[in-house]
C-alpha cells in the first residue's frame, strides 16, 4: 500500500463519512474506506481503480459533482496544480475539514503553507516518511475556473505564430521546453496518413503538425487529464481539429499509424520513471504500419538507440543540440 494511504489509515476514524480523495493512488485505500470516493486525473491509476472499485472514482480536471463532508488531497507534483485542487475543494467545504498528505521528499512541509489562505493548518501525523496536515476551512474561497489559471504563449513558426495554452500541472507549464523546441525544427518530410503525438502535454507538437500537414489525421495522447484538456485548448486557439485521448501509454494508441512523434516523459513527480518511454519503444512497431516512422527527442544521456534498433529497425540520429537528440527509425 502507498505510504501516504498508510498514514491516512493511522487516523481512519477521521475519514469514515463521505470523503473525497483527490489524486489518490491506485491501491486498496477505497477498499479500506467504504464511503470514500476518488477524484483522479492519471489515466493509468483511474483504469486500475475502475477495475477494482467500479464507479467509485471520477476522472477529469473538474471537481466531481457530488456531495462530500471532507476531502483529502494527495500532494501533486506541481505547486500550481496543488493550488487549483485545494482552492476547488475548499470552496465546497466552508466550516469543514480539508486534509493534505504527501511524502517529505515531495515537499509536503512547504506545501502545507498552501493551506494558509483557508485557515490555520496543523500537522496531524508524521510517519512512513510522509506527513498529514489538516485545516478547518474558515475562509472558503470563490472557486477559480481552470481556464482562468491557464498560461498562454506564442511560438514563432514558419507557418505563422502558434498559440499554446497550458494548464496547471502540465509538463513545462507556460513555456516551451528545449526538447520540444528541437523537435519542432525537425518535423520535415513526415509521411502522410495518421500521425500520433505521444505524451502530448499542452499539444505543441500535435498542433504544429496538424497545421503543417492539414490533410493528415492527427491524434494526441497523454496519461494526464490536465494535459489532454490543455491540448484541446491549444488546438481550439489555433482553429485546428484533432483527436485528443487519454490512456496509460502506447497501449492506448490507435493502430495503423504513419508516424509517432514524441518528447516522452521520464519523470513522475520526484521519482524517475522510464517505463512509459521504454514501453513505447518496445511496442511502437505494433502501432505503426509498414514504412511508418518513429521520431523522438530525448536527453542525450538516455541510451534509447539500441532499444529502438532492437524493436523497430535501423535508428538514425537526425539532429542534436543543447543536450538533446532526435532519433528517427522506420518500421521495415
Amino acid at each position: 500500500m502507498d505510504p501516504r494511504s498508510e498514514v491516512l489509515l493511522r487516523q481512519a476514524e477521521l475519514f469514515q463519512g463521505s470523503v473525497l480523495l483527490a489524486g489518490l493512488p491506485a491501491d486498496d485505500l477505497l477498499g479500506r474506506l467504504p464511503d470514500a470516493h476518488g477524484w483522479c486525473w492519471h489515466a493509468g491509476d483511474q483504469a486500475a481503480l475502475d477495475a477494482r472499485f467500479e464507479a467509485r472514482s471520477h476522472f477529469g480536471v473538474n471537481i466531481p459533482e457530488r456531495e462530500f463532508d471532507t476531502a483529502v488531497v494527495f500532494l501533486p507534483k506541481s505547486k500550481d496544480l496543488t493550488d487549483y485542487i485545494l482552492n476547488a475543494l475548499a470552496s465546497k467545504l466552508a466550516g469543514k475539514e480539508l486534509y493534505l498528505v504527501g511524502e517529505k521528499r515531495s515537499g509536503i512541509e512547504g506545501a502545507a503553507k498552501q493551506l494558509n489562505p483557508f485557515g490555520k493548518p496543523r500537522k496531524l501525523d508524521s510517519a512512513r516518511h510522509c506527513q498529514l496536515w489538516q485545516v478547518t476551512v474558515a475562509n472558503a474561497p470563490e472557486a477559480k475556473t481552470l481556464e482562468s489559471l491557464a498560461q498562454t504563449y506564442e511560438l514563432p513558426l514558419a507557418e505563422g505564430p502558434l498559440k499554446v495554452i497550458s494548464l496547471p500541472g502540465v509538463f513545462s507549464h507556460g513555456r516551451l521546453d528545449r526538447g520540444s523546441a528541437l523537435l519542432l525544427e525537425h518535423l520535415d518530410k513526415l509521411p502522410s496518413g495518421h500521425l500520433l503525438d505521444f505524451g502530448c502535454g499542452a499539444g505543441v507538437l500535435g498542433a504544429a503538425v496538424k497545421r503543417r500537414y492539414p490533410h493528415n489525421q492527427v491524434t494526441l495522447l497523454d496519461v494526464d487529464a490536465f494535459a489532454a484538456a490543455s491540448s484541446r485548448l491549444t488546438l481550439a486557439a489555433n482553429g485546428l481539429e484533432a483527436d485528443v485521448i487519454t490512456g496509460d501509454g502506447i497501449d492506448a494508441a490507435p493502430m495503423g499509424l504513419s508516424a509517432i512523434l514524441s518528447n516522452p516523459p521520464f519523470h513522475v513527480g520526484v521519482h524517475t520513471d522510464y517505463f512509459a518511454t521504454e514501453n513505447l519503444l518496445r511496442k511502437a512497431a505494433k502501432h505503426l504500419k509498414n514504412g511508418g516512422e518513429l521520431r523522438l527527442v530525448a536527453n542525450s544521456f538516455l541510451k534509447y538507440q539500441p532499444l529502438i534498433e532492437e524493436h523497430l529497425g535501423v535508428c538514425a540520429i537526425k539532429a542534436e543540440g543543447q543536450g538533446f537528440r532526435i532519433y528517427r527509425a522506420k518500421r521495415g
